[in-house]
Protein backbone atom coordinates (compact mmCIF):
# COMPACT_ATOMS: atom_id res chain seq x y z
CA UNK A 1 0.00 0.00 0.00
CA UNK A 2 0.94 3.51 -0.47
CA UNK A 3 0.27 6.04 2.19
CA UNK A 4 -1.29 9.18 0.68
CA UNK A 5 -1.20 12.66 2.40
CA UNK A 6 0.42 13.60 5.40
CA UNK A 7 2.46 10.89 7.32
CA UNK A 8 0.80 9.59 10.91
CA UNK A 9 4.31 11.52 12.51
CA UNK A 10 3.58 14.80 10.24
CA UNK A 11 0.30 14.72 11.34
CA UNK A 12 0.88 14.40 15.35
CA UNK A 13 3.98 17.57 14.93
CA UNK A 14 1.39 19.96 13.36
CA UNK A 15 -0.96 19.01 15.94
CA UNK A 16 1.54 19.91 18.69
CA UNK A 17 2.57 22.64 16.68
CA UNK A 18 -1.42 24.33 16.95
CA UNK A 19 -1.56 23.49 20.54
CA UNK A 20 1.37 26.06 21.41
CA UNK A 21 0.48 28.14 19.03
CA UNK A 22 -2.93 28.31 20.79
CA UNK A 23 -1.07 28.71 24.12
CA UNK A 24 1.02 30.94 23.87
CA UNK A 25 -1.79 33.13 22.54
CA UNK A 26 -3.76 32.63 25.06
CA UNK A 27 -1.40 33.59 28.01
CA UNK A 28 -1.21 37.65 29.27
CA UNK A 29 2.10 38.65 29.58
CA UNK A 30 2.79 41.74 31.45
CA UNK A 31 5.30 44.27 29.57
CA UNK A 32 8.04 45.88 31.50
CA UNK A 33 8.41 49.70 30.21
CA UNK A 34 12.26 49.09 30.25
CA UNK A 35 13.24 45.60 29.03
CA UNK A 36 16.86 44.10 29.52
CA UNK A 37 18.10 43.71 26.12
CA UNK A 38 21.75 44.03 25.96
CA UNK A 39 23.21 41.19 28.62
CA UNK A 40 26.88 42.20 27.99
CA UNK A 41 25.96 45.69 29.75
CA UNK A 42 24.73 44.38 32.43
CA UNK A 43 26.21 45.33 36.11
CA UNK A 44 25.04 43.08 39.07
CA UNK A 45 25.75 44.49 42.32
CA UNK A 46 28.09 42.50 44.87
CA UNK A 47 26.92 39.63 47.06
CA UNK A 48 26.56 41.24 50.68
CA UNK A 49 29.75 40.02 52.59
CA UNK A 50 27.73 40.37 56.22
CA UNK A 51 25.64 37.20 56.85
CA UNK A 52 22.49 37.41 58.47
CA UNK A 53 21.67 34.99 60.69
CA UNK A 54 19.32 32.26 60.43
CA UNK A 55 17.07 33.60 62.77
CA UNK A 56 16.78 37.45 61.65
CA UNK A 57 16.07 35.52 57.90
CA UNK A 58 13.45 33.30 58.76
CA UNK A 59 11.33 35.79 60.99
CA UNK A 60 10.75 37.43 56.99
CA UNK A 61 6.94 36.13 55.85
CA UNK A 62 7.06 36.28 52.13
CA UNK A 63 3.66 35.30 50.96
CA UNK A 64 2.59 34.64 47.26
CA UNK A 65 -0.44 37.91 46.85
CA UNK A 66 -2.81 38.44 44.00
CA UNK A 67 -3.06 41.87 42.84
CA UNK A 68 -7.21 42.79 43.19
CA UNK A 69 -6.25 46.65 42.51
CA UNK A 70 -3.34 48.94 41.38
CA UNK A 71 -3.47 52.45 40.61
CA UNK A 72 -1.10 54.89 39.90
CA UNK A 73 -0.66 57.06 43.55
CA UNK A 74 -2.16 60.80 42.91
CA UNK A 75 1.01 63.18 42.80
CA UNK A 76 3.59 60.53 42.46
CA UNK A 77 5.45 59.68 39.79
CA UNK A 78 6.96 56.44 40.83
CA UNK A 79 4.29 55.17 43.04
CA UNK A 80 2.26 52.41 42.20
CA UNK A 81 -1.05 51.21 45.20
CA UNK A 82 -1.59 47.68 45.21
CA UNK A 83 -4.65 46.10 46.50
CA UNK A 84 -3.62 42.81 47.30
CA UNK A 85 -5.67 39.49 48.36
CA UNK A 86 -2.98 37.43 50.90
CA UNK A 87 -5.44 34.64 51.75
CA UNK A 88 -6.45 36.81 54.59
CA UNK A 89 -9.87 38.47 55.53
CA UNK A 90 -8.44 41.51 54.53
CA UNK A 91 -7.20 43.32 51.99
CA UNK A 92 -3.51 44.27 52.10
CA UNK A 93 -2.09 47.62 50.32
CA UNK A 94 1.62 47.80 49.50
CA UNK A 95 2.81 51.02 47.77
CA UNK A 96 5.68 50.75 45.36
CA UNK A 97 8.04 52.71 42.87
CA UNK A 98 7.44 50.79 40.02
CA UNK A 99 5.91 52.59 38.09
CA UNK A 100 8.58 53.96 35.76
CA UNK A 101 8.65 50.18 35.00
CA UNK A 102 4.92 48.74 35.14
CA UNK A 103 0.95 50.13 33.62
CA UNK A 104 -1.00 49.35 36.76
CA UNK A 105 -3.86 47.98 34.59
CA UNK A 106 -1.71 45.20 33.18
CA UNK A 107 -0.70 43.85 37.01
CA UNK A 108 -4.13 43.44 38.44
CA UNK A 109 -5.13 39.72 38.48
CA UNK A 110 -0.83 38.75 38.77
CA UNK A 111 0.41 36.31 41.48
CA UNK A 112 3.19 38.60 42.79
CA UNK A 113 5.81 37.75 46.11
CA UNK A 114 5.65 39.92 49.09
CA UNK A 115 6.92 40.82 52.67
CA UNK A 116 3.67 40.59 54.56
CA UNK A 117 5.14 41.02 58.11
CA UNK A 118 6.75 44.48 57.63
CA UNK A 119 5.45 47.45 60.20
CA UNK A 120 3.59 49.94 58.42
CA UNK A 121 5.28 52.48 56.80
CA UNK A 122 2.72 55.85 55.57
CA UNK A 123 4.30 56.97 52.10
CA UNK A 124 2.00 59.96 50.36
CA UNK A 125 -0.32 59.44 53.37
CA UNK A 126 -1.31 56.08 53.21
CA UNK A 127 -0.23 53.44 54.97
CA UNK A 128 1.99 50.28 52.58
CA UNK A 129 1.50 47.25 54.81
CA UNK A 130 4.58 45.12 53.51
CA UNK A 131 7.02 45.45 50.02
CA UNK A 132 6.66 43.87 46.80
CA UNK A 133 9.81 41.80 45.54
CA UNK A 134 11.30 42.48 42.43
CA UNK A 135 14.76 42.08 40.84
CA UNK A 136 16.65 44.80 40.41
CA UNK A 137 20.34 45.55 38.60
CA UNK A 138 21.81 47.99 36.13
CA UNK A 139 22.49 48.24 32.87
CA UNK A 140 24.74 50.55 31.16
CA UNK A 141 24.55 52.89 34.47
CA UNK A 142 20.71 52.65 34.33
CA UNK A 143 18.66 51.24 36.82
CA UNK A 144 16.44 47.97 35.93
CA UNK A 145 13.89 46.28 37.62
CA UNK A 146 11.95 42.95 37.20
CA UNK A 147 8.55 42.44 39.53
CA UNK A 148 8.61 38.56 40.28
CA UNK A 149 5.63 37.23 38.98
CA UNK A 150 4.15 33.90 39.87
CA UNK A 151 2.47 31.29 38.53
CA UNK A 152 -1.46 32.08 38.69
CA UNK A 153 -2.02 28.50 39.85
CA UNK A 154 0.16 29.33 43.33
CA UNK A 155 -2.93 30.35 45.96
CA UNK A 156 -2.82 33.69 47.70
CA UNK A 157 -1.31 33.55 51.13
CA UNK A 158 0.97 30.50 50.06
CA UNK A 159 4.23 31.01 52.33
CA UNK A 160 7.25 30.99 50.23
CA UNK A 161 10.21 29.05 51.79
Amino acid sequence: MKLTGESKGAKLEKKSQEAVSSTSADVKSIVNKKPTIDYSKVEIEPLFKDFVDFETFSKSDFRAVKVKECRAVPKSKKLLEFILDDGTEEDRTILSGIHDYYEPEELVGKTLVAITNLPPRKMMGIDSCGMIISAVHNEAGEERLNLLVLDDAIPAGAKLY
